[in-house]
């Protein structure tokens, strides 16, 4: 598996032959793309519906789009996605099969206001685990998983059933503070999740989140974790194996 931050929230991820993109929106600091540079992948996973998630998923339209379903229709019916392909709409606690991925939406707290003349309902915001095998009570140490934690403030879910039964090797949580965790809450998550590497997101786009993701790097250390804290450029890769 290889993930590739784009900044913001925004990753690529490959699974086997398989391409998913999380929350594309690519106007930050940390991505010089423009949508247009962007290969559409064969899925577009949006964790909810503020404007720096979604961002510019109308550009994909012709992948599968996985989302809540209060999303997955209002893509259908602004951001072009009805002629296409359409969506997968899921929800808290579902996998589902994205080619040679497992998809299992799980929670994030946060709101979820979708911001437009019309009105539409987001459901509930999501991160998602993302894994080369299908979740099942027996751990398998061939499979290789990756969490990203979606727009979420530290929650006892990642200690109590994302680390434990979902099993993550990798995650990308929020640093920002503000309008999601900061660098300590978000070292605490890294190590409630136990994973193996760990790897900051959602920083340094506006001002209230102009945060040194080095300050999160010696929180992360400070847990004595042992988990491996990477800081990403934009358009930077990691296999995870």
């Amino acid at each position: 598996m290889e993930i590739t931050y784009h900044g913001h929230s925004a990753w690529h991820v490959a699974v086997g032959e398989t391409s998913l993109l999380i929350d594309p929106f690519f106007d930050n600091a940390h991505s010089e793309l423009e949508p247009e540079d962007v290969e559409t992948p064969d899925y577009v996973l949006l964790t909810h519906g503020h404007a720096d998630h979604i961002g510019h998923a109308e550009h994909f339209s012709e992948a599968t789009l996985v989302a809540t379903p209060e999303i997955v229709s209002y893509a259908k019916a602004e951001l072009g996605y009805e002629d296409a392909v359409g969506g997968i709409g899921m929800n808290l606690g579902g996998t589902v099969e994205c080619g040679d991925a497992f998809v299992t939406m799980v929670r994030a707290d946060h709101t979820n206001g979708i911001n437009t003349e019309h009105e539409y309902e987001g459901g509930m915001p999501a991160g998602f685990v993302i894994s080369d095998t299908k979740p099942t009570q027996v751990a398998d140490s061939e499979s290789t998983t990756f969490y990203h934690a979606g727009d979420t403030s530290l929650m006892s879910e990642m200690k109590d059933v994302i680390g434990p039964y979902l099993e993550p090797d990798a995650a990308a949580v929020p640093i920002g503070d503000h309008f999601t965790m900061g660098p300590w809450q978000a070292a605490q998550a890294v190590d409630w999740l136990d994973v193996e590497y760990a790897f900051p997101m959602h920083y340094r786009t506006f001002p209230p989140i102009d945060v040194d993701p080095d300050d999160w790097v010696r929180e992360v250390r400070a847990t004595g974790s042992g988990t491996e804290a990477h800081v990403l450029d934009g358009e930077e890769s990691f296999v995870l194996e």
